[in-house]
């Protein structure tokens, strides 16, 4: 738990500068094209977890996925899991941003303000959210998403 504690803190220390460091706004459209399809997997996962489609949901994260929360630290298997104890009735995204370390990594932030409940207990807020992507033998897959809620 604590190696994957530290993992978080350097990927959340390694990527602020990286989504600050944005500022072209002559993207080419390659580049557009390459956001739009990672936040297009973004709102896939969202989509997939708000209707209970595991399935789906699994084959948008790498089998060494990672959420981190304030509850707790997820694998794949905890999140597939909390998926039947959440009932998401809407979501929306806000100050979305893509960046891309690498060609083969990107990092997505934004915020996401939803109406759910989990085990029981409200969760509706806004919440400050980050997803880092790999890209693995062609295909983007989720490695890591991490919540904190606002204010």
């Amino acid at each position: 738990m604590k190696k994957r504690f530290i993992l978080f803190c350097v990927t959340f220390i390694a990527a602020a500068p990286i989504c600050f460091a944005q500022a072209s706004p002559s993207k080419s459209d390659k580049s557009a094209s390459k956001e739009t399809a990672i936040t297009d997997l973004e709102k896939s996962a969202w989509e997939a977890y708000k209707n209970k489609q595991a399935d789906a949901f699994r084959k948008l994260l790498s089998k060494d996925y990672c959420g981190v929360y304030p509850e707790g630290i997820k694998t794949l298997d905890t999140e597939v899991a909390d998926m039947a104890k959440t009932d998401m009735r809407e979501y929306s995204f806000a100050d979305t941003k893509v960046a891309f370390p690498s060609a083969s990594v990107a990092v997505i932030t934004y915020k996401v303000t939803l109406q759910a409940t989990s085990d029981g207990k409200d969760a509706s807020g806004t919440y400050n959210s980050a997803s880092v992507y790999i890209k693995q033998s062609g295909k983007w897959l989720a490695v890591f998403h991490g919540e904190a809620k606002t204010q």
